[in-house]
């Protein structure tokens, strides 16, 4: 069996993981608040511990790996969408959870074992809070339950950061019923226009960071080996998680993963610079989920990663020639298993698969969720086809310098650019590139 290390962010070291139950892993993943569809940003995070799920029930099998991922379905995101659009929303949790399970699909991101969803947990949620404040950790006050953050004295210890210095490096809530500024909300009172339960406390609904809290502890036990998400859920979300559960008197999670973020052609994505898209208006435009997935493997999961056209089209070029070698297989090489194994080195596993062919290829791309075992359809196309018809446009170019007459060029190029494929002429030669829409079929005449 592999050794698989993993660098934790509670310790800042790459550590081995040793399974609490020795031959068993078990896993907690931040999911989607589910208002709208998923960004590219979002999707970063499941498809890296997507593929560490994979390494996972590759290296100790399915049986013995146990994956939570969430979804909160009470937030007020969700409240305002509701308030926006008169629909109830239940209609649109139900709408949005699918959405994401259909994008994510996509991407190859496998169904995690659960995925609860936090309206489910509300009563573990009130008996979670009960327990905090009864051992002193959390009080009660008009409506609000709150956790004190300084009787947590290690509150600070995940993110690197003191108490103090939160204060005065950030804008906090001043709020009558708040004892210290920092103290961060368990529980809050609803209108009537908004989702409520009973509770002690009066009709109200959950804080975000109490969700993942209850539920883990509910699913998972006192003690599990993961707790993974995005660096942006670094502080507050994950601090207030390991304050709150610790303070409850639970072991929590033993490695904390954190994946860093995403850029969009060098800058930071953002709908007032027109770079911010979701994953489904990349599927719309005909990017298939497997070229974005091997974009996002490309670069490790606990580095800043740069999308842009250049990577896309990269990887599409690449994934159609592997297809092209590939042959169905189980036995995945060392190399990629040890590269995976090794903090989850998604590029080096990638690195490796440029030096196989047939079933193991096969295998390897099967492993990082890259393949199904049958050649997708955009990537079905002959590259001996588009070879041939390189050299066809570069001998009618060359006589049509000669001749001045450039129809016959002009219709290859245009057969070329209506079956979806990217003609590209410069004075060092000619180069086609099928395109995210490619039809052989329309080159068949040619």
């Amino acid at each position: 069996m592999a050794d698989i290390t993993l660098k934790n962010s509670k310790t800042r070291r790459v550590e081995r993981l040793d399974p609490i139950i020795p031959g068993k892993v078990s896993m907690y993943l931040c999911g989607p608040t589910v208002y709208d569809r998923a960004h590219i940003g979002n999707a970063r995070s499941a498809v890296a511990f997507d593929q560490l799920f994979r390494l996972l029930r590759h290296v100790y099998g399915e049986e013995n790996v146990t994956f939570v991922r969430n979804f909160t379905d009470v937030d007020d995101k969700i409240n305002a969408r509701a308030a926006e659009t008169g629909r109830p929303i239940s209609d649109i949790t139900a709408e949005t959870s699918q959405w994401y399970l259909d994008d994510m699909g996509a991407l190859g991101v496998l169904q995690p074992t659960h995925m609860p969803r936090a309206t489910q947990y509300i009563a573990e949620m009130v008996t979670f809070i009960e327990d905090l404040i009864a051992k002193g950790f959390a009080y009660a006050k008009d409506g609000h339950v709150l956790f004190r953050v300084r009787a947590y004295t290690d509150y600070g210890k995940l993110s690197g950061r003191s108490v103090d210095d939160m204060i005065a490096g950030a804008r906090v809530e001043v709020a009558p019923y708040k004892e210290d500024p920092m103290d961060f909300v368990l529980w809050k009172p609803s209108s009537d226009a908004i989702p409520g339960w009973e509770s002690p406390w009066g009709r109200g609904r959950p804080g975000w960071h109490i969700e993942c809290s209850a539920m883990s502890h509910a699913i998972l036990g006192e003690e599990f080996d993961i707790h993974a998400g995005g660096s942006d859920l670094l502080f507050p979300h994950h601090e207030n998680e390991v304050a709150q559960s610790c303070a409850a008197g639970h072991a929590f999670a033993r490695i904390w993963m954190h994946n860093e973020m995403l850029q969009v052609e060098g800058k930071k994505m953002s709908k007032s610079l027109g770079n911010f898209f979701t994953v489904r208006d990349l599927l719309d435009k005909g990017v298939p989920g497997e070229v974005i997935r091997f974009v996002f493997l490309g670069t490790h999961y606990g580095k800043p990663m740069d999308w842009t056209e250049k990577k896309r089209e990269e990887a599409e070029k690449t994934l159609r020639k592997w297809y092209a070698a590939a042959v169905n297989g189980t036995q995945v090489p060392e190399a990629v298993v040890v590269a995976l194994a090794d903090d989850l080195n998604t590029h080096g596993a990638l690195t490796e698969m440029h030096k196989l062919d047939g079933s193991e290829l096969g295998a390897s791309l099967t492993l990082m969720g890259l393949w199904d075992g049958s050649v997708p359809d955009w990537a079905s196309g002959s590259d001996m086809d588009l070879s041939a018809l390189e050299d066809r446009l570069r001998e009618a170019r060359t006589v049509a310098m000669e001749s001045k007459d450039f129809s016959e060029v002009d219709a290859l190029k245009q057969a070329l650019l209506d079956a979806g494929v990217e003609v590209r002429m410069s004075k060092a030669g000619v180069e086609l590139l099928p395109g995210a829409g490619f039809d052989p079929a329309k080159l068949e005449g040619l």
